[in-house]
């Protein structure tokens, strides 16, 4: 019995003393934190691809900026931000001096990302033409040519873009006017049909006749009956030039009254005449060069003096060659 209770009491000592350990070391700990917090403060290292980028205090509220920035909340038109590498935190304890440079490491991380902007590209045809910056505004476009009942408005629409590069953005007045296109009207006069408003043709054109001349009889309706075309006097042998590049589809006699005549096929359907030639220096079949030589000024076939007879068509449709000449 004895022994038992030696036991017991040798126990308890074993215990007491163990306590005293503890309540020791515990005490010992709170004094090193103690020194510890005087002159050391906790805080975040932040590494970015394994290089030491600074210390921030605020580990929470730099990723909210990171992750807000990675959104395109900062800056309009901004869809997103793309940043390979974020990153790293550790907590660790600096000198109570030490600098936070949390605006510091988030310039350093946007040095880091591609920015990839959001707007809207205004098509015709599938071509961007025009950009602006919101979908409200694409559509007010489109709804606006339609009022106006543009020629063209099956040919427009818009598509969202992302991209890499900010394009520069178009007023709406101006988008809308760039893309108006009056309706052709058309009306037949014979065997040929007449353009009565301008058609774009996508092409430029130079005068076939540059020196000497003088316009002696202009497109539209006179006493003898629809002119096609647009007169232009001069002497003899004058030199008449290609008004644009294309193929020659047409050379020689006329048995409708233009005498020694050339037609060119151009691009988007558009053709030139040149009748009442002297002479013709191409072929059917040749290519030429806007600008060339192609014949001579003269007075052959239904004409009653030296002139040339120029004609512009449009997918067979003879249009007034002063909208884009003289």
């Amino acid at each position: 019995m004895f022994k038992i209770l030696k036991s017991i009491k040798n126990v308890f000592a074993h215990i007491r003393s163990s306590l005293k350990l503890i309540i020791m070391i515990i005490i010992f700990a709170i004094l090193i934190i103690g020194i510890i917090s005087i002159f050391y403060k906790p805080t975040y290292s932040v590494t970015l691809n394994g290089e030491f980028i600074g210390y921030t205090n605020d580990k929470n509220g730099l990723q909210k900026k990171i992750n807000e920035y990675m959104k395109g909340i900062e800056t309009q038109n901004i869809a997103f931000v793309d940043i390979q590498t974020l990153p790293e935190y550790s907590l660790c304890f600096v000198k109570r001096d030490s600098v936070d440079n949390s605006e510091e490491i988030l310039e350093k991380v946007k040095s880091l990302g591609t920015t990839y902007y959001e707007y809207y590209a205004i098509l015709l045809e599938d071509e961007e033409k025009y950009y602006v910056p919101t979908k409200e505004e694409a559509e007010a476009i489109i709804d606006e040519l339609k009022e106006k009942d543009s020629n063209n408005i099956k040919d427009i629409s818009y598509t969202q873009v992302y991209n890499t590069e900010l394009k520069e953005y178009t007023a709406q007045d101006q988008v809308v006017a760039g893309l108006y296109e009056k309706k052709k009207v058309y009306y037949s006069s014979g065997s040929y049909s007449i353009a009565s408003a301008k058609i774009e043709l996508g092409i430029d054109l130079i005068k076939p006749v540059t020196s000497g001349y003088t316009i002696t009889s202009r497109f539209g309706s006179r006493s003898s009956g629809m002119h096609t075309g647009l007169d232009i006097a001069a002497p003899a042998g004058t030199p008449i030039y290609a008004a644009a590049s294309g193929t020659v589809v047409a050379s020689g006699w006329s048995n409708t009254g233009y005498g020694y005549y050339i037609i060119i096929s151009h691009e988007n359907g558009v053709q030139t005449l040149y009748g009442h030639c002297s002479a013709l220096y191409v072929s059917a079949g040749q290519y030429v060069a806007q600008g060339e030589n192609i014949a001579a000024v003269g007075s052959t076939g239904n004409s009653t003096g030296n002139h040339l007879h120029l004609e512009i068509r449009v997918n067979g449709s003879r249009v007034n060659p002063q909208y884009y000449l003289y």
